[in-house]
């Protein structure tokens, strides 16, 4: 592993190795960044989440949407779909506690801010960074469906489906992988890294 270092960014950067597609769980990368490995580079992302964005477009088949972005981590994720959507989009927020800050779920979820405007009646994508024991999400569809939308749908950035503990999937996922803890991209380890511009490893030796 290498460290992190202080100052400036330091770029190291070699050929990213692909072994399948974007959503494939094989996808490996030898890219750094600040000392930490890159699991999907910027321009990955963006083209993931482009091609997200027009299967989500096809499917409201012109209709509006409210994208409700799951606080803190699917802020930049909410913000980059929404400008591939095209479509009429609205927005709105939620923010529950499930973690710590450290790397385990407490396993208890507990909402934060609810939603700002009722959605009863409308299109609602409900957008979030992780996708992993669905703990969060289960309980955000419950309370959801309970204010009967039109239409309630997930789009997850990543899915972790090793770490499934409830039956719930998203219909929407940029990118399928195993039980790594990633950072950056509005991801963060205690708060931090969320400003990263790509989705970087987290190893239990890295420098905090």
């Amino acid at each position: 592993m290498i460290r992190a270092t202080g100052g400036a960014p330091h770029f190291h950067t070699t050929t990213c190795l692909m072994t399948g597609p974007p959503g494939d769980t094989d996808t490996m990368s030898t890219v750094t960044y600040q000392g930490l490995e890159v699991l999907y580079t910027r321009q990955q992302i963006a083209d993931r989440v482009a091609e997200m964005g027009a299967e989500i477009t096809r499917d409201l088949n012109g209709e509006k949407v409210v994208l409700v972005g799951v606080l803190k981590g699917a802020a930049l994720f909410l913000a980059d779909l929404a400008r591939s959507l095209q479509v009429d989009a609205t927005f709105d927020f939620v923010a529950v506690s499930s973690y710590g800050k450290g790397q385990r779920s407490s396993g208890a979820v507990k909402l934060i801010k609810d939603l700002d405007e009722p959605i009863e009646g409308k299109n609602v994508l409900v957008v979030e960074d992780i996708l992993d024991t669905g703990l969060t999400l289960l309980y955000l569809r419950k309370i959801f469906l309970q204010q009967k939308p039109k239409t309630l749908r997930i789009a997850a950035l990543l899915d972790k489906p090793s770490r499934r503990i409830e039956r719930i999937d998203a219909d929407y996922v940029g990118f399928s992988i195993p039980n790594l803890f990633v950072i950056g991209y509005g991801m963060d380890y205690a708060e931090r890294y969320r400003n990263l511009p790509d989705i970087c490893l987290m190893t239990p030796d890295h420098p905090e």
